[in-house]
């Protein structure tokens, strides 16, 4: 199986990775309404390419990952978190997801980040498996913080040191 090649996204990119976002949306993974037209840029103000992890196999984009600042406040800027990871569904199970995790942390790293944090939905168990196996730890729980097709579901504050 080959190995996923990871780089930076680019402004050619803004078009593949909106319709990646839409089509791999689930409320396994997203607490906001499904995507619905028009829909909106997938860069925003606060989101740009250089805020993206693009993973390619044969030269197509099959996953993404945003990483940013958990808050805007400077005493919290030595900490980055993943905040959006996608995964196409014929890339699944290939390591597209894990590779992206690793770069994450080996770029939040080089930005001189001291720790790498994340917030998981509860029933995501097969993406809270992934992150434990990369070194995330359970930091914090909020019980029943979400409420997606009518279950409660838990919000998973997972976090590792860089």
């Amino acid at each position: 199986m080959p190995v996923p090649h990871i780089r930076h996204a680019t402004d050619q990119d803004e078009e593949t990775l909106g319709r990646l976002d839409r089509v791999t949306w689930s409320t396994l993974h997203s607490v906001q309404p499904r995507p619905r037209p028009p829909h909106p840029p997938f860069y925003n103000e606060r989101f740009g390419p250089r805020d993206h992890l693009v993973a390619e196999l044969d030269g197509k984009v099959v996953g993404y990952l945003r990483m940013g600042f958990p808050t805007a406040l400077a005493c919290n800027t030595h900490v980055r978190q993943i905040q959006g990871l996608a995964v196409a569904g014929e890339a699944r199970g290939a390591g597209v997801g894990r590779e992206l995790v690793r770069a994450a942390v080996r770029e939040a790293a080089r930005l001189g980040a001291r720790r790498l944090t994340l917030r998981v939905l509860g029933h995501n168990t097969a993406a809270r498996a992934l992150y434990e196996s990369e070194g995330f730890v359970v930091e914090g729980v909020l019980p029943e913080e979400f409420l997606l097709d009518g279950e409660y579901v838990d919000d998973v504050l997972m976090g590792r040191g860089l």
